[in-house]
């Protein structure tokens, strides 16, 4: 099992090949970690294979003034608590949104892309949806914008010691995987000029995705996070609230899996896989995409 700090090295140095190649792991870690979690382990696949692939595009579906609606935000809950921590609370505030108050207030979220800090705040006037929840409705309106913060990803941070739901550690987030995401884009092409328009609009943004470059399309199937093993102290949700709490917070549940979660999927692709390769990537097959 990788440590930490070894994770960490990953993110900052590994090379354009070395992404493509944890990426295409996810499938197996997902099938390893839905067998030693669920009872039924088809659910999360089915779960991760729907929130990935088709609500992308439902969501794109409704053209320039889109929006999510209850059964989605019911259902991306629900494969959120199944992926990670479990907190029965949360599935029942979720609920309780009526319909028009989801489509209204997930509406004017998207409205306020591709500035995230302000969807942000938009989607926590939905009971229930706290940073952590935000995060992946973002990721999968805006797949190319918008990083889901799953807590495999902030531990794998370096810079980032502890596990902080808040807003301002969702935008601290977001810097280091666009960071990470223009160095990969630099070794893959060169020789395209290096874009900061998103810094005035967002004030850094991002996602771990990569995107095919001949297709737009390609969304949130590559928005999956493969589990980084490694542990780090975790912190209360920026509401300061606690798992039962009435106002929807997501507090110390706010994160989209556990600190064990990649625990036996990753020991078991240790031992079989080999070492990702060293070679870069040839400039015109992969653009990864903040």
């Amino acid at each position: 099992m990788a440590s930490v700090r070894e994770t960490g090295v990953f993110v900052s140095q590994g090379n354009s090949a070395q992404f493509e190649y944890v990426l295409g792991l996810y499938p197996q870690v997902l099938k390893l970690k839905a067998q030693s979690k669920c009872k039924r382990p088809d659910d999360l696949i089915q779960l991760d294979d729907w929130y990935q692939n088709k609500l992308p595009q439902l969501i794109k579906k409704r053209g320039k003034d889109r929006y999510i609606v209850h059964e989605e935000l019911v259902k991306t809950m629900k494969w959120k608590q199944t992926r990670g921590k479990f907190f029965p609370q949360l599935s029942y505030l979720i609920k309780v949104n009526t319909p028009r108050a989801v489509q209204t207030e997930t509406r004017k979220a998207f409205r306020k892309l591709p500035n995230l800090e302000q969807a942000i705040t938009a989607l926590s006037n939905l009971k229930g949806v706290g940073i952590t929840m935000a995060s992946a409705l973002l990721a999968a309106a805006a797949p190319e914008t918008a990083p889901f913060m799953a807590d495999e990803c902030l531990m794998a941070i370096p810079e980032i010691e502890g596990i902080d739901y808040t807003t301002r550690e969702y935008m601290n987030f977001v810097k280091h995987i666009r960071t990470t995401t223009e160095r990969l884009n630099r070794e893959c092409h060169p020789d395209e000029p290096r874009s900061d328009v998103a810094d005035d609009e967002t004030k850094g943004e991002g996602t771990a995705s990569i995107n095919s470059s001949n297709s737009s399309n390609s969304s949130s199937s590559n928005n999956a996070t493969a589990p980084a093993p490694g542990s780090k102290s975790t912190a209360t949700d920026g509401n300061g609230a606690s798992p039962a709490a009435a106002d929807g917070s997501e507090d110390g549940e706010d994160s989209n899996s556990s600190s064990s979660d990649g625990s036996s999927a990753d020991v078991s692709l240790a031992k079989n896989k080999p070492d990702p390769p060293n070679a870069t990537l040839p400039p015109q097959e992969k653009k990864w995409s903040p």
